[in-house]
C-alpha cells in the first residue's frame, strides 16, 4: 500500500513530524540508519514555545515532570561566583511556561518514541534511504536494510530530517552555505558535587573558551559543555575527559565522582538555500545548523515539523491546494536565516579574545547582567527572543490583517484571568476563531454552519494589556498562530480568507 509521507531521520524533528502527522490521520513511515536511539545528547533546553505546542499532544506535562527547571544562572570569575541572575519567573505573564527548562535530547527522544509506539508507529531502524526520485505526482524511494536487501517505497511526500550530513539534501543538490567554528566543543555527563552542582546554570567567564555546567534532573547530575581552541582541539579523537577537566575542577570547584559519557564535536553555522523542492522537504539540522547559543537548535527543528505537519495533512486530506505547501519554506527559511545570524553574533561576541574582551567578560558582564535583568522590558525582550515566543510569520503568505497589537502571523498572546487562560482550546489541531468581548450573531451563525469552532472570551484589562482588540476576530491556524486578525470581525473577511487561500474547513 502506498504511504503518505516517508520521514528520513528519527531525531526529535522526525519524531515530532511523525507524531503530528499520525495524530492528523496521515500514514507515515519513519526510517533511521542507526541501530537504536541515542544515549548521549547535546541539546538540553526545551523552550516555552515548544511546550505550548506540545500541549496539542499532551506532551508538555511529562516533559515538565521529567525535566529540570533552572532557578538561576550564576556567573563565575576567578573561582568565585560573581553574579546570580534569577530565572524562576523570567517569563511570568507571557506564557504558562515562563521559566528555563532542561530536558536532555536523548531522554526527550525516548518520550517521543514511546508516544509514537502508543499510536502504532515504530521507527524502522538500520534502514538507509539510498535514492529517490519524483515520478508522476509521487516519490519513489529506494531503501536498504542492514542485511543488504532493498525495497522500493512509494509515498506522496518525503521529509528529510536526517541531520547535518543529510542524504536528502545532498540528493536534491541544495546548497548549504555557511562556515564552521574554529572551536572544538565537548560535552560530558557527570555525577558530581560542589558549589556549582546546585540546580542552577553555572557559567565560567574567565576565558574566551566557553564552560557551562547545566543541571539535570536527579541529585548530583550535571552536563558540562565547553569549547577548546588550543592545540588539543586538533585531534579530538584522542581527547578524554581528563584532558579538559582541570578548568571545571579549579574554576567551578567541581568534584567529579563519575563520568557517564564524554564526547567532542564541531559546530557549524549553515542554512540550506531551499527547504523544499517539489514533494521533498528539509527540516531540522538538514535545513539549518548553528551554534548552541540560546538552546535554539532542537526547538527550531520541532517548530519546522509542526509547521509542515498540518499543511501536509490539509493537502493529503484534500482540504487545501498543494500550493499551501509553498508556505513552509517561505515561513521557516526566513526565521532560520535570522536565527543563525543572531546565534553566530552572540557566540562570536562571547568567545572573543583580547584584553578588552576579557575585561568585558569578567568585569562588565557580571556587574551589568543583574542590573539589566531587573528591568522588566529587558527581561521580557530576552525571554520572548530565547523562548521563541516572538517568532512570527507576519510576512508569510498565510498572514493577513491586524487587530490591536496583534498581526496576522503572530503567536496568539497568552492571557490568564480569573483562574483560566485562552490557550485551552489550542490543544485541538484545527482552525478556530477567537473573540475577546462579544461575537456578532452573523459570525456565530457562519462558524456554526461551517463547523468552525468559535471561542468567545470575556473582555478585561488582561486582554487589553496583552495587545488584543475588543470584539475583534482572530482566526487561528492548526499550529496556533494567528492567520487573520480582523478588527471589524466581519464575516466577509473571514470567508474571503478561506477562499483566497483555497482552504476547506475540516477537523484538522
Amino acid at each position: 500500500m502506498r504511504g503518505d509521507v516517508l520521514i528520513a531521520g528519527a531525531g526529535p524533528t522526525g519524531l515530532v513530524l511523525a507524531l503530528w502527522l499520525t495524530r492528523m490521520g496521515v500514514r507515515v513511515r519513519l526510517i533511521d540508519e542507526t541501530a537504536a536511539a541515542g544515549t548521549t545528547s547535546r541539546a538540553l533546553a526545551v523552550q516555552a514555545r515548544t511546550l505550548e505546542l506540545y500541549e496539542q499532544m499532551e506532551l508538555a506535562a511529562p516533559v515538565l515532570e521529567r525535566g529540570h527547571r533552572v532557578a538561576a544562572a550564576a556567573l563565575w570569575v576567578k573561582g568565585e561566583r560573581a553574579a546570580r541572575v534569577p530565572l524562576e519567573r523570567i517569563g511570568s505573564g507571557l506564557t504558562r511556561y515562563g521559566f528555563m527548562l532542561v530536558y536532555p535530547q536523548d531522554e526527550h527522544e525516548r518520550l517521543l518514541i514511546e508516544r509514537l509506539s502508543q499510536l502504532g508507529v515504530a521507527v524502522e531502524r538500520r534502514t538507509e534511504l539510498v535514492d529517490f526520485s519524483e515520478q508522476q505526482e509521487r516519490i519513489v524511494a529506494r531503501l536498504r536494510r542492514a542485511d543488504g536487501t532493498e525495497e522500493r517505497c512509494e509515498v506522496s511526500y518525503l521529509a528529510g530530517c536526517d541531520g547535518a550530513h543529510s542524504a536528502v539534501r545532498a540528493r536534491l543538490g541544495t546548497g548549504f552555505p555557511g562556515g564552521t567554528y574554529r572551536q572544538l566543543f565537548y560535552v560530558a555527563d557527570v555525577d558530581a558535587a560542589g558549589p556549582s552542582i546546585n540546580g542552577e546554570l553555572n557559567i565560567d567567564l574567565d576565558q574566551s573558551d566557553l564552560l557551562a555546567v547545566f543541571p539535570l534532573a536527579g541529585r548530583g547530575r550535571a552536563r558540562l559543555v565547553g569549547t577548546l581552541r588550543d592545540e588539543r582541539s586538533e585531534h579530538p579523537e584522542l581527547l578524554t575527559f581528563e584532558d579538559v577537566s582541570s578548568r571545571a575542577i579549579e574554576h567551578l570547584k567541581l568534584s567529579v565522582a563519575r563520568v557517564n559519557w564524554f564526547s567532542t564535536y564541531r559546530v557549524h553555522h549553515r542554512v540550506a538555500e531551499h527547504f523544499s523542492a517539489g514533494r521533498v522537504f528539509l527540516l531540522g539540522d538538514a535545513a539549518h545548523i548553528h551554534s548552541p547559543a540560546g538552546g535554539q537548535g532542537m526547538n527550531t527543528g520541532i517548530g519546522d515539523a509542526i509547521n509542515l505537519a498540518w499543511k501536509l495533512a490539509a493537502v493529503l486530506h484534500a482540504r487545501a491546494a498543494p500550493s499551501l505547501l509553498d508556505s513552509y519554506e517561505r515561513e521557516r527559511l526566513r526565521f532560520a536565516r535570522r536565527l543563525v545570524a543572531t546565534t553566530d553574533r552572540v557566540f562570536t561576541l562571547a568567545s572573543s579574545q583580547g584584553a578588552l574582551a576579557n575585561v568585558v567578560r569578567t568585569r562588565v558582564v557580571p556587574w551589568l547582567a543583574p542590573i539589566v535583568m531587573r528591568q522588566h522590558a529587558a527581561r521580557e525582550f530576552l525571554f520572548r527572543t530565547v523562548s521563541q515566543l516572538s517568532l512570527n510569520y507576519r510576512t508569510g503568505p498565510l498572514s493577513r490583517g491586524r487587530a490591536g497589537a496583534v498581526h496576522g502571523g503572530d503567536r496568539l498572546p497568552w492571557v490568564a484571568a480569573d483562574g483560566q487562560d485562552n490557550f485551552h482550546s489550542l490543544a485541538a489541531m484545527r482552525w478556530q476563531v477567537h473573540i475577546y468581548g462579544v461575537a456578532r450573531p452573523e459570525l456565530s451563525a457562519w462558524c456554526l454552519q461551517r463547523g468552525l469552532p468559535l471561542h468567545i472570551f470575556p473582555w478585561g484589562e488582561a486582554q487589553a494589556a496583552a495587545g488584543l482588540a475588543r470584539d475583534a476576530l482572530y482566526l487561528l491556524r492548526p499550529d496556533t498562530y494567528v492567520a487573520l486578525a480582523e478588527p471589524s470581525a466581519a464575516v466577509r473577511e473571514l470567508e474571503r480568507y478561506f477562499t483566497d487561500q483555497q482552504l476547506a474547513l475540516g477537523a484538522h
